[in-house]
């Protein structure tokens, strides 16, 4: 007899694993008031290098502004000062992770993508550390926009999913129309392109350490190489002191400005994909600029 009970309530326990899901970042039953993030993708923006300053166009290369589909991010902190280091701040969200493919990695079949100005995540208010930040580090994923580009003279649009998270397992992923499979991990810099006229796809990987990655904050907090986390700061002090009453938006403004860059072997300005395709050299956002809405 207890033999028989006790397989029943393994029988139970399977059944309610079995319905039980994988909980949406922004998910959360509290009826409280939430912190909420939403990304805006902003081409007004300054163009930031890796260290925070403005910087131009590299010779030999040429850029443009794409029109985004959809963006991710992998980890949300709020760091107090200039002086806190990474993760040592308030952690506000961590995205899934695997060793599907080897190594641990970003899981792309898990990520929340969203498009311009809408809400990426929320928590409620009263889970965050009270406390006064000058600085939000965001860690981004996953970018997929529409380009423009040059084929046999003739200049179309085309679509670009790019993985700028320090490593992604990916199986598959669609581009606009068309899907790739992957099934393994790919490092920061992984891209797939569609082209609009024939459907043709390529796929590439940048250079280690070629995306751009902007951290104003380098000299006191790094990041580790590889990584994708931008830093941006908010213009006066973001103060969470546990008694808000309301729902607080955190309005995230990336930075697109030229954000797609490629050699320009023909030094026309065009990305052109026909012949010797041109070589893409980065895909990194060019810099956060945090407010609150």
């Amino acid at each position: 007899m207890r033999k028989i009970i006790l397989s029943a309530l393994a029988l139970s326990l399977l059944a309610f694993s079995a319905c039980k899901k994988d909980k949406d970042p922004t998910d959360n039953p509290d009826t409280g008031p939430k912190l909420r993030f939403k990304f805006v993708l902003d081409s007004t923006l300054a163009r930031l290098d890796n260290l925070g300053n403005p910087e131009p166009i590299e010779s030999g290369h040429a850029a443009q502004t794409p029109q985004f589909n959809l963006i991710g991010a992998h980890y949300i902190e709020l760091a107090p000062t200039m002086y806190t280091a990474l993760g040592t701040g308030t952690v506000l969200y961590v995205g899934e992770e695997t060793t599907a493919g080897g190594s641990k990695a970003l899981n792309f079949e898990k990520e929340k993508l969203v498009g311009d100005n809408q809400e990426f995540f929320s928590m409620p208010i009263k889970d965050v550390t009270p406390g006064s930040y000058e600085w939000l580090r965001v860690s981004l994923a996953y970018q997929n926009f529409n380009i423009k580009y040059r084929y046999n003279g003739v200049v179309y649009t085309g679509t670009l999913a790019s993985f700028i998270g320090y490593n992604t397992y990916i199986k598959d992923y669609k581009i606009k129309n068309k899907t790739v499979s992957v099934n393994a991990n790919k490092l920061q810099g992984y891209w797939g392109f569609e082209e609009s006229t024939t459907g043709f796809t390529l796929t590439g990987q940048v250079p280690s350490g070629a995306i751009t990655v902007p951290n104003p904050l380098f000299a006191t907090a790094p990041i580790p190489s590889g990584s994708c986390v931008v830093t941006g700061s908010f213009p006066t002090a973001f103060t969470v002191t546990g008694n808000e009453t309301e729902d607080v938006t955190v309005v995230v403004r990336v930075s697109i400005n030229k954000s797609f860059e490629w050699i320009d072997n023909g030094n026309d300005g065009y990305y052109d994909t026909s012949g010797s395709p041109d070589v893409v050299t980065d895909m990194g956002v060019r810099g956060i600029y945090p407010i609150i809405e």
